[in-house]
């Protein structure tokens, strides 16, 4: 463990790299420039030689090619990636400032050009990078040291959430607080600060609890009613956070969204392993027995009737009025098609 001191004189704990690891992140490096740089000589000795270029030219290409690669790539990569390359990624080393802040583009340039032409430079009899990380207790090469930077481990123990109380006096305050305007950033950075309590030094664990109860408790109301410490302030605030969103949680309803709607609780399932309805039998959806439709077997009305291999039913004869007769009672089949005609 090494510490950094930021500007605000807060001392930080980290892990430094050391020359096993930091060299094993280099070769990788090494080896991903090698194959670039073979496909991209090849290319061009392809071009030069199908062509009637000098020797000057070629060996500007070759030259400007190699200085494109081995020093671009690492100034674009710890550019944008803010202090990594892809073999410090696989490794889980990051580069840093002295204070801890992230490097920026000429940080980069500057520990680049010193590692091509004065750490590793293949013109020094010994690589002047590997005697001044063995001799400097932060194992910085001359280029961490003229650029201001520092190689640290950031892979560690995944950190546990720190247990979080309120005070039994404090109880009604906590629930009365109004913390819309706390932000996740600024509980994020308390709820850390908790978690290395015990890690940090007394002086800059005082300081920066200070800091974060001030910030906190100006984006909070109503103050606390009495004076407390700075992380029994903070764990109640987060602790009564922590307790409305699992509250919100508890009594939300997941919302239905989609061309589709919510199931229906009383539908049963087809098969035969469906499982018995407690309504009883459910009613088919469809017509009612005996009426007209495909399963009754008759036409619905107004459809038309399919040709068949029988003849078609002749239409009924019209209705005829019954006969009476003197006596007033109607004569048996009077109203028949054919009778009493």
């Amino acid at each position: 463990m090494s510490q950094l001191v930021t500007g605000e004189a807060v001392v930080l704990q980290v892990r430094i790299a050391r020359m096993p690891t930091r060299a094993l992140a280099c070769a990788i490096d090494v080896i991903l420039q090698a194959i670039v740089l073979g496909v991209l000589i090849g290319l061009l000795a392809g071009f030069l030689i199908g062509g009637d270029a000098s020797e000057a030219l070629a060996v500007a290409l070759i030259f400007v090619t190699v200085l494109v690669v081995v020093v671009g790539y690492r100034v674009v990569m710890e550019t944008l990636t803010r202090g990594r390359t892809l073999g410090k990624m696989v490794l889980g080393l990051k580069v840093v400032r002295d204070d801890g802040s992230s490097i920026r583009f000429r940080h980069a340039l500057v520990r680049t050009l010193f590692w091509f032409f004065v750490d590793f430079a293949p013109w020094f009899a010994a690589s002047p990078g590997i005697v001044a990380s063995l001799m400097n207790k932060q194992g910085k090469r001359i280029g961490d040291m003229v650029a201001g930077t520092v190689v640290i481990r950031e892979r560690h123990q995944p950190m546990a959430s720190p247990p979080l109380f309120v005070p039994g006096h404090l109880v009604q305050w906590a629930q009365s607080l109004e913390l819309s305007r706390l932000s996740d950033e600024l509980a994020n950075a308390a709820r850390e600060y908790l978690a290395r309590y015990t890690e940090l030094l007394p002086d800059a664990r005082a300081a920066l609890g200070d800091a974060l109860a001030y910030r906190v408790s100006e984006v909070t109301a109503p103050a606390q009613p009495a004076p407390i410490v700075a992380p029994a302030f903070l764990s109640a605030v987060l602790a009564e956070r922590r307790r409305r969103e699992l509250t919100r949680l508890a009594t939300a309803r997941p919302a239905h969204t989609g061309p589709f709607g919510p199931p229906n609780p009383y539908a049963v399932p087809a098969g035969p392993s469906a499982p018995p309805s407690p309504y009883g039998a459910q009613a088919p959806v469809g017509p009612a027995p005996g009426a007209p439709g495909p399963a009754s077997g008759f036409p619905a009305a107004g459809a038309s009737v399919p040709a068949g291999p029988f003849p078609a039913a002749a239409p009924p004869a019209p209705y005829r009025p019954a006969v009476v007769n003197p006596q007033g009672w109607a004569a048996p089949g009077s109203n028949e098609a054919g009778q009493w005609s």
